[in-house]
């Protein structure tokens, strides 16, 4: 089990909500995903939800990789809330295929006391191919959050994660940028047998240290980190054919090694929201490519 507990940039934010204490029932939600591969074809073999977190069924809409099973992440209440403390559990068994993402943008709403969490457990069996793809997230202002994952992976198994995060609304009233109080997200790599690969984690607290300061992200405003948790040969290709980039449509990226052989990071900035999702799409593109040598269909409408 992942704790909180260490989380010393929680220690201001540990008031009771007025309005529901947290993790109060109908505030816990939990979600449980059992993929297995089965005649061919992934399906959703094992499902336990909780709201306000909500799955209905596993779909096919890929047309490149018609065995990949497509789970879209519902969140049935306005938005994460004051006190909200979110579980994920997803399983993939030897040889599936899944495609992660979310309904929409993760609105994390204003808060007048405490926090809201979410806490993620993926285990890759061997072979195992995983997008976690949700939609980007966007804190509103006086929003606290904390966010961890824990990935073991079998070292055949590829996992592409993508974390989009905004500064905040960016048309709303006189605006809101970096107007939130806490983000923090850590994300945690391990082999099936336990041995830590990295471990990466970042906090952002605007009011102590503006993200846009020149040192940090300057005069940029969205931020995405994506991991390509992948053999090293298939990484190794990945990384060759992704150059750096400075100031095409405003964005800054560039690709990193992991330590131990677990993968790349790739970072981007950008002014705008769309910009840097068609970077990551391109990356996620790539990837897909090199590792399942499979397209990337071209995005659907009302996915925006």
């Amino acid at each position: 089990m992942i704790s909180l507990d260490d989380a010393p940039e929680l220690a201001r934010f540990q008031d009771q909500p007025a309005q529901l204490p947290a993790a109060s029932p109908g505030k816990v939600g939990a979600l449980r995903l059992g993929f297995e591969r089965r005649d061919g074809r992934t399906i959703l073999a094992d499902l336990h939800r909780q709201a306000p977190l909500l799955v209905q069924q596993a779909l096919y809409w890929d047309e490149a990789m018609p065995e990949l099973a497509c789970v879209m992440m519902i969140c049935t209440s306005g938005g994460t809330l004051q006190g909200d403390r979110y579980t994920i559990d997803v399983t993939l068994g030897p040889g599936s295929r899944a495609h992660l993402t979310t309904q929409s943008a993760t609105k994390i709403q204003e808060m007048d006391a405490n926090y809201a969490s979410q806490v993620q457990h993926l285990a890759l069996a061997d072979d195992a191919y995983l997008e976690y793809l949700p939609d980007p997230v966007i804190p509103y202002r006086h929003s606290r959050f904390v966010g961890r994952t824990v990935v073991s992976i079998a070292e055949s198994a590829t996992l592409l994660y993508a974390e989009i995060l905004l500064p905040g609304r960016f048309h709303y009233g006189d605006g809101e940028l970096f107007a939130y109080d806490l983000y923090s997200s850590g994300l945690t790599a391990v082999r099936p047998d336990g041995r830590e690969l990295f471990v990466d984690k970042f906090v952002i607290q605007p009011e102590a240290f503006r993200p846009d300061n020149r040192a940090v992200m300057g005069d940029y405003r969205v931020l995405a980190n994506v991991f390509l948790l992948t053999p090293p040969e298939q990484a190794e290709r990945v990384l060759e054919r992704t150059p750096p980039t400075f100031g095409v449509n405003r964005i800054a990226a560039g690709a990193s090694r992991l330590p131990n052989d677990a993968g790349l990071v790739y970072r981007v900035l950008g002014d705008e929201t769309e910009p840097v999702r068609a970077t990551v799409r391109e990356f996620w593109a790539l990837a897909r490519g090199e590792v399942m040598g499979r397209p990337l269909m071209p995005p659907f409408g009302w996915r925006g």
